[in-house]
């Protein structure tokens, strides 16, 4: 497929090395001259996507952007066993939400049955494919080794045999596992993938799209290269695992009659510490009932940090700087939250909340007496704007801003303590407290410099104490907040069972939380620095008008140092 408004490809800065095999291609006398770049992205719909594929989503579409080409979407359901339309939608949904598109362009494997179909007809024809009737178990028996070729007694079969076989394979007149078809390539060939593949097994299961159409699906090696030819693809980008199959990718190209001649790039897959992406193991964490579905926020799931409060920004932006590459490599879990907390801390709003709640009575302040006082929203965004925030002489404060006494390096409340500010309002300082039977501080009293309205003292004294946050007791709002931390307890829960190694406090319910009664109308999803506590956001699935949920997203310190 030619392109009438042709690249200057000498302008594209290259990212990586694929970028520069996309050059090669597309340079005079390449392989794909004068063509428009074209991707596909082709997850099997068997679950949610995940912060890996979120890489692999980035290098699709991003070369084709980068290149001024385009990139399809396409659900890879060769195998009507594990396959779910839930599955299709939220992967469509994952996508547009990272900001992405693929226009009319979205395909599925099963689209192209027929031809795959066709084109094991024409390798039997030409003598390439046959009929085998090797269980599951001879075939590995007779696989060989590095030494010794592979062996089956079917391989000279004639091609009238299989050809009459192969159809009545497909008019379903034999059991599963009852007979394969393999492709005729080269037995004692070093690469096992090329040992006779299989391309066709017997499935008397309905599929999702074809019902019970079909009863023989091919096998994605061969299905592979099928579909990225079927869909004039320039350029099939696949992670590591599938540099081994390539050869046999490529054979499928040369002998088969296509539309077009893809070529298959590598690169290897993200890997997170802290966490497991195996699609197997994701899916035994829900089944088992250790996290509350494939959107619960600790989950690497896009759906799960999607709730957890993860923009497409953050995410993207670590895609990207985590760069492409050949070699396997772990990236530390704090890079990504690294990438969060620098997206939110440009754009969330800061509101006061308060996830200890103990009481502070002003003393000297009017107990009838109420104002406000005007809150910048974002320092980093003065076009944001400012809040009202209420205040009277009874406040909440974290229970961590008070000891009964005083402590090396603690400047907040303590009896006859330094002057502290609570944010946006007064000094004050403190001069006692309550606690109950048990010891437990249930009350802090303090007094206020009335003519220290908006933080600062008239007499332009200084002030040793710290900044709280803090919320009006008479119109606070209550609410749960969830805090989260790693799933699991190790760096690499792949070593042994990553069942053994899960996080007993990789979640905290925190209720009766303190919010600022402008949170109450908190839509899902939306985003705030919670001040001197960290980002949180709105839960999708809980938060509501009657029940305020918010979820952390990340804490407010950065634990990750660059170059670790």
């Amino acid at each position: 497929m030619r392109d009438e408004n042709k690249l200057d490809i000498s302008a594209v800065a290259s990212t990586n090395f694929i970028d520069e095999f996309v050059k090669e291609d597309m340079a005079p006398g390449g392989r794909t001259e004068g063509m428009r770049v074209h991707t596909r992205f082709p997850p099997e719909p068997n679950g949610y996507l995940h912060i890996g594929h979120a890489k692999a989503i980035y290098v699709d579409f991003g070369t084709a952007e980068r290149f001024g080409g385009i990139c399809n979407l396409r659900m890879d359901d060769t195998n009507p066993t594990k396959e779910d339309v839930e599955y299709v939608n939220a992967i469509k949904e994952d996508i547009h939400w990272l900001g992405y598109d693929w226009d009319d362009r979205f395909y599925y494997g099963s689209d192209f049955f027929e031809e795959m179909y066709q084109g094991a007809v024409e390798l039997i024809e030409k003598g390439l494919a046959y009929v085998c009737e090797l269980t599951q178990e001879q075939m590995r028996e007779m696989r060989g080794d590095l030494t010794t070729p592979a062996r089956s007694p079917y391989r000279d079969r004639p091609r009238e045999e299989s050809l009459d076989l192969f159809r009545r394979m497909r008019a379903g007149e034999f059991p599963d596992g009852r007979m394969t078809l393999r492709a005729k390539i080269d037995l004692a060939s070093g690469n096992f993938n090329m040992r006779d593949p299989v391309i066709y097994r017997i499935n008397h299961t309905a599929h999702h799209r074809t019902g019970d159409k079909w009863c023989i699906y091919p096998m994605y090696d061969y299905a592979h290269p099928f579909e990225d030819a079927m869909e004039h693809i320039t350029h099939s980008l696949c992670s590591l695992e599938f540099e081994d199959h390539r050869p046999f990718y490529n054979w499928v190209i040369e002998n088969v009659t296509l539309p077009s001649k893809p070529r298959q790039i590598e690169f290897a897959r993200l890997g997170i510490d802290h966490t497991v992406m195996s699609k197997r193991k994701l899916r035994a964490l829900v089944e088992g009932g250790y996290v509350d579905g494939w959107d619960d926020p600790r989950m690497p799931t896009l759906c799960g940090l999607r709730r957890r409060g993860y923009t497409p920004r953050a995410i993207r932006n670590f895609s990207e700087r985590n760069g492409v590459s050949k070699a396997a490599s772990t990236v530390e879990y704090a890079f990504l939250e690294h990438c969060l907390r620098e997206d939110l801390n440009e754009h969330a709003r800061r509101v006061m909340a308060v996830l200890h709640p103990v009481k502070l009575v002003i003393t000297n302040y009017p107990a009838d007496k109420e104002e406000t006082f005007m809150v910048e929203n974002n320092p980093n965004r003065p076009e944001d704007g400012e809040r009202e925030v209420w205040f009277s002489r009874e406040l909440w404060v974290e229970a961590e801003d008070f000891l009964p006494q005083a402590a090396p390096k603690f400047k907040r409340l303590y009896p006859d303590g330094p002057e502290c500010r609570l944010k946006g309002a007064y000094l004050i300082k403190c001069t006692g407290y309550e606690t109950d039977d048990l010891g437990n501080v249930t009350e802090i009293s303090a007094e206020y410099d009335p003519d220290s309205r908006g933080g600062d003292p008239a007499d332009g004294r200084k002030i040793k104490g710290a900044t709280l946050h803090w919320v009006d007791a008479k119109t606070a709002v209550d609410a749960e907040v969830r805090v989260y931390d790693n799933l699991f307890t190790v760096e690499n829960p792949e070593e042994g069972d990553f069942l053994d190694y899960l996080n007993p406090d990789s979640l905290q319910v925190l209720t009766g939380c303190k919010v600022e009664s402008g949170l109450k109308d908190a839509k899902p999803g939306e985003s705030y620095q919670f001040m001197r506590q960290g980002y949180f956001s709105a839960d999708s699935k809980d938060s509501g008008p009657n029940k305020l949920v918010f979820n952390r997203s990340v804490k407010l310190k950065d634990g990750f140092k660059p170059g670790k």
